[in-house]
């Protein structure tokens, strides 16, 4: 049997499973409980009442700018040519290139966070799909991340624009700061991030498509949200 360590029995103990919270009441739990050795991300959890394998649901994604960021240093690449290297180069893409980029993840290489790419380098992309779809990382124009304006759409990334999507289990999962902030930056945060989800419902989704709301730290149980807060 799994011994629970006595900073999870004393995390479980600082609130109530049982009960629902305000955004604001569970920020402040998870702030107070007994911390891990490192900067916890806290993350929002969302659990959908959809079924995964319909085609309306499959779009049930989007992109949000955290107004205080992630926490997280986010390391960009872009795939582009000619000028737009130029200019992804000073807009703070960590590595820029074409084909020679394309083939250094062929070979494994995968230390990157969020790949960019402008539109004309995507027929180039396609051989990486098996690589890069599974993890997340294929650059997409519902993302923003398949575009011209590869500056742009670097500066965004770096300062916490981040996208969420439905998972195969009908759940959403997505950062929205570090333990290590204040209740009113992650507040804003869940918030922005929350208000995005709820308003994510395509069409043909009849009622409410987001059944329950979590908030947890990386190393703490999840504290469940009033979702009324959010109707």
């Amino acid at each position: 049997m799994m011994k629970i360590s006595k900073r999870m029995k004393a995390v479980a103990a600082s609130f109530d499973k049982t009960k629902t919270y305000s955004l604001k009441e569970a920020i402040a739990i998870v702030k107070k409980a007994p911390k891990a050795k490192f900067d916890e991300t806290l993350e929002i959890s969302a659990k959908l009442n959809v079924d995964p394998k319909q085609a309306a649901s499959s779009s049930i994604r989007g992109t949000v700018a955290l107004p205080n960021g992630t926490g997280k240093k986010v390391r960009v690449i872009v795939f582009c040519k000619g000028e737009e290297e130029r200019k992804a180069k000073e807009a703070g893409a960590d590595f820029v290139g074409a084909e020679d980029l394309a083939a250094k993840i062929s070979g494994g290489w995968l230390d990157f966070d969020v790949a960019i790419a402008t539109p004309d380098m995507m027929k180039d992309l396609a051989k990486l799909g098996k690589v890069l779809g599974p993890r997340g990382l294929m650059p997409n124009p519902k993302s923003g991340t398949v575009t011209q304006d590869t500056a742009r759409a670097i500066k965004e990334v770096k300062a916490g624009k981040i996208e969420f999507k439905m998972d195969k289990q009908a759940g959403i999962h997505a950062p929205v700061g570090k333990i290590s902030f204040t209740e009113e930056a992650l507040f804003s945060n869940a918030h922005v991030l929350i208000d995005a989800i709820m308003s994510s419902n395509p069409g043909g989704l009849k009622g409410h498509h987001v059944k329950s709301l979590y908030i947890s730290s990386t190393m703490g149980p999840g504290v469940k949200l009033n979702i009324a807060e959010f109707r």
